[in-house]
C-alpha cells in the first residue's frame, strides 16, 4: 500500500506538470537532502566555542572530532555508492537521514570527550558520508544526459546553502537557548524531511519508464549490480588508480579539501572569536561566504560546460591560496577587510567541484563517474580532517591562526600548478560540448 501510495504521488506529479522531467523532482529533493546534512556538518563550528567551555576540553580535543567526522564523511563515500547501486538511492538516502538526526538527538547527553568523538565524529560522520558529496556527480550522472555540469553545480551549492541557513540560525540558538537544545531543533529538522525522500525520491529513471533528461534514445544502461558493493567499490578504485590523471585531479581535491572543510569550515569562528567577534559574528561571516558559495559553484557548473577545466581549476585554486594568505591580515584592517574576504573566498569555495567532475569523467568514463568522485572525496576529507586536526595544533603551539591559514594558502598555489598537467602526455581533456555551449 505505501509503495502504491509513493507511485501515485510520482505519477501524479509528472501527470500534472507534463513539461517537467522527473529527473528534476529528483535533483530538488536531493538538493534539500544535501542543504540538511550541510547544516549538520556545518554545526560543529559553532559548538567549539561553547564545549570547550562548558567541559573545558582542549581545542585541540575538539578539533579531533571534527577531523574523524571529516575522515569518515569522505571515507565512507565509495561503499555508499555502491551500496546505493545495489539497494537504491532511497532507502540508503532515508537510513542515513534518520542514523544522523538520531546522533544530533543524542548529543545533549555528551559529558565525556570519547562521546563527542563517537557522535558527531564518528556517527555523523559516517551517516552524512553516505549522502555526501559524491551524491551530486552520481544523480547527474544517471539522471541528466545534458546539463550535468549545471546539475552538479546546483547539488553541490546546496552545501553553501546550508551552511547560509543553519549557521547563523544554530549560532543564535546557542546564544539565546544553549547548545543542547540548537542539536535538538537540528535533529527535528532533518527527521521532517524523511517521509519526503520516502514519497518522492527515485532510484532511476527507468523506475519511471523515463530516458535521462536529454537522452534522445537508449543510453545502454547496465542492470542494478548484483555483486558485493564493497569489491564493486574497491575494484573502481584500483581501475581507476592506474591512470596518473586520477592521482593529479585528486591531489589538487586533496588540497582543496584541507582548505575548505578542514580549516575554514572548522577554524573561522574560533578565529573571529580570537579576534574580539561574537560566535554569531564569525557565523555571519561564514554563512556570508555560503552565499557567494551558492552563486560561484553554480556559474562554475555552467562554466565547466563550455571551458577548459584544468584552467578553471588552476584559478580557483590559485585564487583561493591568495584569499586565505590575504584573510590573517583582514582581522585587523578596516570594516571592509573580512567582508571582502567572505565576497573573494565564497565565490571560490565549491567552484572547484564541477570542474574536477568532468575531467573525472574523461578519465574513468561516465559508468563509473558517481564512485570515483566519491573515491577523490575520501582523498578530500582525509585532507579535511588532517587540516582542522593540525589548525587546532598549529593554534594551540603560536597562539594565532596565521601559521595555518599562510600553509594553506601556499598549498593551493603548488595545486593550482598541479592541475594544469592533467591530460599532458596523455588524453586531452574534455572538449566543450558543442550543444551545451549554444544553449
Amino acid at each position: 500500500m505505501a509503495s502504491s501510495a509513493r507511485g501515485e504521488v510520482g505519477n501524479w506529479l509528472m501527470r500534472g506538470k507534463p513539461r517537467l522531467h522527473y529527473a528534476w523532482i529528483v535533483a530538488a529533493v536531493t538538493f534539500v537532502v544535501a542543504l540538511l546534512t550541510a547544516g549538520v556538518r556545518a554545526a560543529p563550528g559553532v559548538l567549539i566555542v561553547p564545549l570547550e567551555h562548558e567541559f573545558d576540553w582542549s581545542r585541540a580535543t575538539i578539533s579531533l572530532a571534527v577531523g574523524v567526522n571529516l575522515l569518515l564523511y569522505g571515507l565512507v563515500g565509495p561503499f555508499a555508492a555502491a551500496v546505493m547501486d545495489r539497494f537504491g538511492v532511497r532507502r540508503v538516502m532515508t537510513l542515513a537521514l534518520a542514523v544522523t538526526a538520531a546522533a544530533v538527538a543524542l548529543s545533549p547527553a555528551m559529558r565525556q570527550a570519547w562521546q563527542l568523538v563517537l557522535l558527531w565524529g564518528i556517527v555523523v560522520g559516517l551517516g552524512t558520508g553516505v549522502i555526501g558529496a559524491f551524491l551530486a556527480a552520481y544523480i547527474a550522472a544517471r539522471w541528466f544526459h545534458r546539463r550535468q555540469g549545471l546539475v552538479v553545480g546546483l547539488l553541490t551549492a546546496a552545501n553553501a546553502a546550508g551552511q547560509l541557513i543553519f549557521l547563523p540560525s544554530l549560532a543564535e540558538l546557542i546564544t539565546h537557548l544553549g547548545w543542547r537544545a540548537m542539536s535538538l531543533v537540528l535533529a527535528l529538522a532533518v527527521v521532517v524531511f524523511v517521509p519526503v525522500v520516502i514519497v518522492l525520491m527515485r532510484d532511476r529513471p527507468r523506475d519511471l519508464g523515463l530516458l535521462p533528461y536529454g537522452a534522445d534514445g537508449p543510453t545502454g544502461a547496465e542492470a542494478p549490480p548484483q555483486g558485493n558493493p564493497l569489491v564493486a567499490a574497491v575494484a573502481a578504485l584500483a581501475s581507476g588508480g592506474r591512470k596518473r590523471d586520477f592521482w593529479l585531479i585528486a591531489g589538487g581535491y586533496f588540497v582543496c579539501g584541507a582548505t575548505t572543510n578542514g580549516l575554514i569550515g572548522t577554524h573561522l569562528i574560533p578565529a573571529c572569536v580570537d579576534h574580539g567577534l561574537s560566535e554569531v559574528a564569525g557565523a555571519g561571516l561564514l554563512a556570508a561566504t555560503g552565499v557567494f558559495s551558492f552563486i560561484g559553484g553554480t556559474l562554475s557548473g555552467w562554466l565547466s560546460d563550455r571551458l577548459d577545466n584544468r584552467v578553471l581549476l588552476a584559478w580557483y585554486y590559485g585564487l583561493r591560496g591568495l584569499a586565505l594568505m590575504y584573510l590573517p591580515f583582514a582581522f585587523g584592517m578596516s570594516i571592509y577587510g573580512l567582508p571582502l574576504f567572505a565576497v573573494f573566498y565564497g565565490l571560490d569555495w565549491i567552484a572547484s567541484v564541477p570542474p574536477t567532475v568532468r575531467l573525472l569523467n574523461r578519465v574513468v568514463g561516465s559508468e563509473r563517474t558517481g564512485i570515483m568522485v566519491a573515491w577523490v572525496t575520501v582523498i578530500h576529507q582525509i585532507g579535511g580532517a588532517l587540516a582542522a586536526y593540525v589548525g587546532g595544533v598549529l593554534r594551540g603551539v603560536f597562539g594565532t591562526y596565521l601559521e595555518a591559514f599562510v600553509l594553506a594558502g601556499l598549498l593551493l598555489i603548488g595545486a593550482a600548478f598541479m592541475v594544469l598537467f592533467i591530460g599532458v602526455g596523455g588524453r586531452e581533456p574534455e572538449p566543450v560540448d558543442a550543444a551545451l555551449a549554444a544553449e
